[in-house]
C-alpha cells in the first residue's frame, strides 16, 4: 500500500487527516512497528484503531486497559467450568493422566485479545487502548509479547503468531511510559483540531449538518476547551453528538437558549454546567462606585453602592 491508497481509504471512513499522520501510520504498517499515540482524552486517539481497521479490511481486536489488568485477562484464560464438567463427566471412564492432558486442549482455551490476535489466520488491528492506566509490570510482559511475538502459555508450550497485527497503543499520559516501549512504538501526539478542522470533521461525519450551526459549534467547543474551569473537557464525538442533537431539535442557530436546552450533550456533570454558565472572567466585576464584586459571595447593598447591581 502505498501513500496515496491509504490516505484514501481514510478519506473513504471519513476521516479527516494530515500528511504527517498518514506518512506515521503507513511506515508503522510497512515496519510492523506498533503505533504509540498520546494525547487528551477525547482527542481522536482511539478513532484511528478503528478506521485503520475498516480501512486495512482488518478485525478490530480491543484491550481496555485498567489498573490490575494480568495477563490472565489480556492473554488467556482456562474454561474452568467446562473442565470441572469433563472431569465429572468422565473420572470414570478416562486415564487419569490421559484426562488431565485432555482438560488443556483448544476446546477449553478461552481467547484474551492478546492471545486472539496472534493467533488469528489474518492479521488483525490490535487496540491495546489507555496503556498508562496498566501497571508497570504489565507494560514489561506487553513489551516481550510485542518483540517476540510469541507467548508461553505452560501446558500448552510456546505459541508463535499466525500473522502480525497492526497494534496501535493509546496513552492520556496519566503516567510516564518506560522508554523501552517507546523506543519499540512509532509515535504520534495529538492536540484537539482548532476550529477550521473541527468544522470539517463536522462536515464529514454529518454531511447533512447546517453549515452555520457547524460553524457555531465548533467555536463554542473551542471556547469551552480553553475554559480553565472547565474539567473535563469536550471530545471530538462530543462535538458531534452536540452538533446531532441541536439538528434533531430543529435548532439552527446556537444563541444562549439552545446551549443552555442542549448542553448536557456535550458537558457531562455538574461542575462543568455551572462552569460554562458562569465564565471565570464574569465571576467578578466592577460597578460604578469602583467596587469589584464576587457574584458567588456578595449580596450588593444598594445603599452602598448607589443603587446599581452588577450583571448577572
Amino acid at each position: 500500500m502505498d501513500f496515496d491508497t491509504l490516505k484514501e481509504k481514510l478519506k473513504e471512513q471519513h476521516y479527516v487527516c494530515d500528511d504527517q499522520l498518514v506518512t506515521t501510520l503507513l511506515v508503522a504498517l510497512q515496519l510492523g512497528r506498533p503505533l504509540l499515540i498520546e494525547g487528551a482524552a477525547g482527542v481522536g486517539k482511539t478513532e484511528i484503531a478503528k478506521v485503520m481497521a475498516a480501512a486495512l479490511d482488518r478485525e478490530l481486536v480491543r484491550l481496555q486497559c485498567y489498573e490490575g489488568l494480568d495477563e490472565s485477562k489480556a492473554l488467556y484464560e482456562w474454561n474452568y467450568q467446562k473442565q470441572l464438567l469433563s472431569i465429572q463427566v468422565n473420572m470414570n471412564r478416562q486415564d487419569p493422566d490421559q484426562l488431565t492432558r485432555s482438560l488443556f486442549g483448544d476446546e477449553y482455551l478461552l481467547e484474551r485479545p492478546l492471545l486472539k490476535s496472534i493467533r488469528s489466520e489474518k492479521p488483525t488491528v490490535l487496540l491495546i487502548d489507555e496503556i498508562d492506566k496498566a501497571d508497570e509490570e504489565f507494560e514489561a510482559f506487553l513489551l516481550e509479547l510485542l518483540s517476540e511475538m510469541q507467548v508461553t502459555i505452560p501446558e500448552v508450550g510456546t505459541i508463535r503468531a499466525k500473522s502480525i497485527p497492526f497494534v496501535v497503543l493509546t496513552s492520556n499520559r496519566t503516567r510516564p511510559l518506560s522508554e523501552a516501549l517507546r523506543r519499540r512504538c512509532a509515535y504520534l501526539y495529538i492536540q484537539y483540531p482548532d476550529v477550521e478542522k473541527e468544522v470539517e470533521i463536522i462536515r464529514s461525519k454529518l454531511p447533512n449538518a447546517n453549515e452555520r450551526l457547524a460553524v457555531q459549534v465548533a467555536e463554542a467547543i473551542h471556547k469551552l476547551r480553553e475554559n480553565d474551569a472547565i474539567l473535563k473537557k469536550p471530545s471530538i464525538a462530543e462535538t458531534l453528538d452536540w452538533v446531532a442533537a441541536l439538528e434533531a431539535l430543529g435548532i439552527t442557530d446556537l444563541d444562549p437558549e439552545a446551549f443552555r436546552r442542549t448542553s448536557g450533550f456535550v458537558l457531562k456533570n455538574s461542575e462543568d454546567l455551572d462552569a460554562a454558565e458562569h465564565p471565570p472572567e464574569k465571576a467578578e466585576e466592577e460597578c460604578s462606585c469602583g467596587h469589584h464584586h464576587d457574584h458567588e459571595h456578595h449580596h450588593h447593598d444598594h445603599g452602598h453602592c448607589g443603587g446599581h447591581g452588577a450583571k448577572a
